[in-house]
């Protein structure tokens, strides 16, 4: 049966008036056929549009990208309550907007802000005890259980996050995740400011996705304005999103190896780690990548002496990261920490609808760069790399294959002269009542940006969202049934974004 929902591509504007605008029962069926079929959830959210309040969803199944939208109905079904994916979703629209979902299994707040309608919803219902407000953690009964609260406030710079384990003795049960404590109305301020500030501000969403977000926003802009960067801006941008890649794995392999006490690794990785920021700072003097990527391009060319540089180090590196990952998963001591510890299953990483190297440790192909290549990926053979255990080990193992990984594409991109018109700064024209959904493989999974504007070209919505946005409930997961001594193992194993999720 052909959908109704309308095919669109990644990167590329379209009219809104193109979008299906569909009836609430039609746009139910046709979401819950496509997601029953196997289809995933890139986006989903509401928007003010003059008086009116819409609903878009953007699906995904193999390698398309499906939209529509409808109107909000006084009464609106969770579809949670058939297909978990859609629940964080669900929960935050009814945050933003004041709109419950009828049926939800599990409606708490997200950002602990206020909605964006003031205090009543769309239809007059006061909401705003409880959406945010107080709200009771789940807690399990039982004469031998207990609870132990973590945070929000963390020791160090880590940012806040809530932890509530119910345990038996020092088996965890339960683990509940609470976030939001630093809402910072990144969406809102992207609405409301000058284009010109956007690409800051997508800089800052999470400073360790830097390339990422800025990458997304891009596309998205130069979509919208139909500009293509030059071929030598795309390998740019493609070398400075590895490297990113690479220094976060390589970070998280070094924060896993200090976590088991094998200090020799955590030593070398977090030296290695360095190396490769460095590297991105040759690339524009900002060890994040901040200011290298904007529409229409790179604000920096790659010259061949700092291609020559690039090369070096990296041909210098690359067997130190071989012997590292090497020793690392030949100690038994490691080994027998990693294996057998947080498990997640396939079938409830499909469930959970996670994305990343998360996902792919669970044996879930999925990755971007293959499924919706952009930039230089659209030339390039990414292959699939996989483990099936689900369990820290297979986390670690999915990051060390993707620094290898990494490196053999930078190392690939840099054997030429890599010429390119560095963006000046000038004015964005968006074009008007349009939309744009933009996806690039970040270090965590699949990153999404998707913005529309209004008649005039103005920003009438940006939504962003992050591969944690997914994958939080994953480390919920992987804690049941596990020692709580294990927590700060699995914990780094996922190494989710609080910021990215904090918006």
């Amino acid at each position: 049966m052909k959908s109704e929902f309308k095919q669109i591509a990644n990167g590329k504007a379209i009219a809104r008036d193109i979008i299906p605008h569909l009836a609430f029962d039609e746009f139910t069926h046709e979401v819950l056929t496509i997601v029953g079929e196997g289809g995933k959830i890139v986006q989903y959210f509401a928007y003010a549009d003059g008086s009116a309040v819409n609903l878009l969803a953007v699906l995904r199944t193999d390698k398309r990208l499906l939209a529509a939208g409808c109107d909000v109905p006084k009464n609106y079904p969770a579809f949670s309550a058939q297909y978990e994916p859609f629940h964080l979703f669900e929960r935050e629209i009814a945050e933003q907007f004041g709109i419950r979902p009828e049926g939800h299994p599990w409606l708490k707040m997200v950002r602990y802000h206020a909605n964006s309608r003031g205090v009543s919803d769309v239809f007059g219902n006061n909401y705003s005890q409880d959406i945010p407000g107080n709200y009771n953690y789940y807690s399990v009964e039982g004469r031998d259980i207990h609870e132990v609260a973590v945070g929000p406030v963390h020791a160090g710079v880590i940012e806040p996050g809530h932890f509530r384990f119910n345990c038996i003795g020092e088996r965890v049960l339960h683990l509940e995740i609470q976030l939001g404590y630093q809402h910072r109305g990144v969406e809102d301020l992207l609405c409301n400011a000058d284009v010109k500030r956007l690409p800051v501000i997508t800089e800052g969403i999470a400073g360790d996705t830097a390339i990422g977000n800025s990458l997304c926003m891009a596309q998205a802009f130069e979509g919208l304005a139909y500009m293509r960067p030059d071929a030598g801006a795309r390998i740019i941008r493609t070398i400075a999103l590895e490297l990113e890649r690479i220094a976060n794995h390589l970070g998280d392999l070094g924060a896993l190896s200090g976590d088991v006490a094998f200090l020799p690794v955590a030593n070398y990785c977090g030296r290695m780690r360095g190396d490769f920021l460095n590297m991105t700072l040759l690339l524009c003097g900002n060890r994040f990548g901040k200011g290298l990527v904007r529409p229409g391009g790179v604000c920096f060319p790659l010259t061949d002496e700092n291609r020559k540089t690039i090369t070096e180090r990296i041909n210098e590196l690359k067997p130190q990261v071989e012997h590292v990952i090497g020793l690392l998963f030949s100690t038994h001591s490691v080994l027998s920490r990693f294996e057998k510890c947080g498990t997640v299953s396939r079938l409830d990483a499909e469930k959970l609808g996670l994305v990343g190297p998360a996902a792919r440790a669970c044996g879930i192909s999925y990755d971007a760069r293959r499924s919706f290549p952009s930039e230089h990926y659209r030339l390039l053979d990414i292959n699939e790399n996989v483990e099936f255990t689900g369990d820290v080990y297979a986390r670690a193992k999915l990051r060390a294959d993707e620094i290898l990984q990494s490196i053999s594409i930078i190392q690939s991109l840099l054997k030429n002269h890599i010429k390119t018109e560095c963006v000046v700064r000038g004015s964005i024209h968006p074009a008007p009542s349009s939309l744009v959904v933009t996806i690039n493989e970040a270090w965590r999974g699949e990153l999404s940006h998707c913005v529309l504007t209004d008649a005039a070209g103005r920003i009438l919505r940006y939504k962003i969202k992050d591969p944690s946005f997914h994958n939080w409930n994953g480390l919920a997961m992987a804690l049941r049934d596990t020692g709580i001594s294990d927590f700060p193992l699995n914990n780094k194993s996922f190494n989710l974004s609080y910021c990215g999720f904090d918006l």
